[in-house]
Parts: structure tokens; C-alpha cells; sequence
């Protein structure tokens, strides 16, 4: 007998359908050419089963928005540890495509906030309106004309925001905005000139790019090679007149240098000729207050609202390595 949940399932399935059918038609890979990446389109849109296509918006949706939508409007309900899957094998390349937008509200919040929102880019959001339509074929080859040109404004919308650092002399890079790199500027500008002068930064890590920069071979001459697996600190700092390695972890959503922390950064750089100096960084007073129970003994702090300042937690020196600590 044919009732309204028969004709809901039979929506939901056309719908998916359709998504499936615009998917395509955009070019995605073959591994986004599924439910769930349908779902996210969908859900990017706010498309519930019974919604035309000419009534698509483009509401700001984190990850977990989106699950909830699927499973609220579409019944398709995804398991949590599933949210990297949504996030890594389609909303990625949605991004990369630049049929959606990250954080249009506020371009400076880093990717891996916990507020990070997306957003179907406008010119797409124009042209899905028309799916279904007679327009719907020269919309669509009109957008894809355009697409690399959209993508590329929005890649210099970005770069915009970006955060450059020197590493060496004549060398700057650029960290993506917000969240701890803030503070990387702020180590590499004011803490290295203060307590490491002279000295050579060997390794800046990025949201973006774990390996934002890696003098390779520098530290293999310090009888460090790292695995790209490896849980690295945020900056390794050459400190060259005393032959330490200033190993200094940025504390901004992450926690601090704990004693876990210290035995795998020991592990990590077992090898090192240099000896071995751990940092942990935070941008305030305040920021430091809530970590103060979990910092390790025998290591530094560095606040850099008060940047000639240093706190040693413990040992009988200040600013050294402790070779034999365990």
C-alpha cells in the first residue's frame, strides 16, 4: 500500500539522486561520487527531500551540522568517527574545487577551529538554483568556464590573511591565519631574537602544512632524522653559540609540555647532537593559568606578553638542557 513514508522514502532517494547527477556533472572523482558526499551537498544547501532546487541556500554548517541534517531530513545516520571521513574525502574537495568557501565570516579563523563554517561559494549557489530548469545546461558550462577564476579569487582572498615569518635571513614563509600561529609569529620574532640570537630556525610547523618549513638537512647534521609521522613541536630553534635545540610546542588549543609530552619529544629527538631544550609558549598570562598543574618539570615557559620574561619549572639550571633528566 502506498503512504506518505513510501512517497518520503522515494524524496529522499530522488533527491540524492539529483545531488549524485549534479556531482557528476561538476567533474568530482569517482570517490565523491557517493551518498555521503551527496548528503553534504544537500546539506550545504539545505535541501530537505521536499525542497525545490530554486529554494537552495547557503547557510554557514560546520561538520557536525551537516551529519545532523542528513540524519534529521534524509534518516541517514552516520556514526561520529565519521565526521573526518565527511570532512577529508568531500568537503575537502568541495574546497579545493571551490564549490564551497571556508569561513566567509571571519578569514583569519584557523581550519582546525572548532567554529570553522562552510559555505556554498555564490555563483555555485546560483547556478544549483537553476538544476531541473531550461537554464540548468548553459548555467551550468557558464560556471564551469569560470570555475578556475572563482577558485583562484578566493585563493588570493585568503593569501591575504596569511601570516609571514622570517626563517632565515632573506627567507619568509607564510602561516595560515589565526589560532596558534599567531603565536609562532610571535616566537619566531620575539622569543628566537631574545633568547636565542644567533641562532637558526630548523622547523615551523603549519595547520596547513605540517612541514611549513623543514631545513632537512641541518638537523640531520645534528644527527636528527625525523619521521614525516612524528608528532612534531610547533618550531625547533638552532640555539648555535651553546649547541641546544630549543624544541618549543604554542600552546593555543593544544595543551602544554607535560610529562608525556616531554618523553616523546625525548624519544623523538634521542639522536640529537645538540642538547636538548623544551619550551612550551602561550600568548598570555591568563592562557597559561588553566596548564599550570600539567607543565613539566625541567622545562621552560614563555609568555609572549611578556617577552623578556622566562619561567623554569625546577632543576638547578635556567634555559638548558638536562642530558641524563628523565
Amino acid at each position: 500500500m502506498y503512504n506518505t513514508h513510501t512517497a518520503h522514502i522515494e524524496n529522499n532517494k530522488q533527491k540524492i539522486n539529483e545531488a549524485l547527477r549534479i556531482i557528476d556533472l561538476l567533474g568530482f572523482a569517482r570517490q565523491q561520487q557517493n551518498e555521503r558526499s551527496a548528503l553534504t551537498l544537500l546539506a550545504l544547501l539545505s535541501l530537505k527531500p521536499d525542497t525545490p532546487w530554486l529554494s537552495a541556500k547557503n547557510p554557514l554548517m560546520g561538520i557536525t551540522p551537516m551529519m545532523d541534517f542528513f540524519r534529521v531530513n534524509y534518516e541517514k545516520d552516520y556514526a561520529p568517527n565519521s565526521r573526518e571521513t565527511v570532512r577529508r574525502q568531500t568537503v575537502h574537495q568541495f574546497l579545493e574545487a571551490g564549490l564551497i568557501v571556508v569561513n566567509p565570516d571571519d578569514p583569519a579563523r584557523p581550519v582546525n577551529s572548532g567554529k570553522t563554517v562552510y559555505q556554498i561559494e555564490q555563483g555555485a549557489l546560483e547556478m544549483l538554483r537553476t538544476f531541473g530548469t531550461l537554464d540548468w545546461t548553459k548555467n551550468l558550462n557558464v560556471y564551469l568556464s569560470t570555475r578556475d577564476t572563482l577558485k583562484q579569487r578566493y585563493s588570493q582572498a585568503r593569501e591575504t590573511h596569511r601570516i609571514p615569518v622570517t626563517v632565515a635571513p632573506g627567507k619568509t614563509i607564510t602561516l595560515s591565519p589565526g589560532g596558534q600561529n599567531v603565536l609562532v609569529e610571535k616566537i619566531l620574532s620575539d622569543f628566537a631574537e631574545i633568547y636565542t640570537q644567533g641562532g637558526k630556525v630548523l622547523y615551523v610547523g603549519d595547520t596547513d602544512n605540517k612541514f611549513a618549513y623543514y631545513d632537512r638537512d641541518s638537523l640531520a647534521q645534528l644527527g636528527v632524522s625525523i619521521e614525516l609521522h612524528g608528532k612534531m613541536p610547533d618550531v625547533i630553534i638552532h640555539h648555535v653559540a651553546n649547541n641546544w635545540l630549543v624544541l618549543v610546542e604554542a600552546v593555543t588549543s593544544h595543551g602544554p609540555i607535560d610529562g608525556k609530552r616531554k618523553d616523546e619529544l625525548k624519544r623523538l629527538f634521542r639522536m640529537s647532537k645538540a642538547g636538548l631544550v623544551l619550551v612550551t609558549t602561550f600568548l598570555t598570562r591568563d592562557a597559561m593559568m588553566g596548564y599550570l598543574r600539567d607543565i613539566a618539570w625541567e622545562t621552560e615557559v614563555w609568555v609572549a606578553e611578556a617577552p623578556t620574561h622566562m619561567i623554569h619549572f625546577n632543576g638547578e639550571r635556567f634555559l638548558g638542557p638536562y642530558e641524563n633528566s628523565h
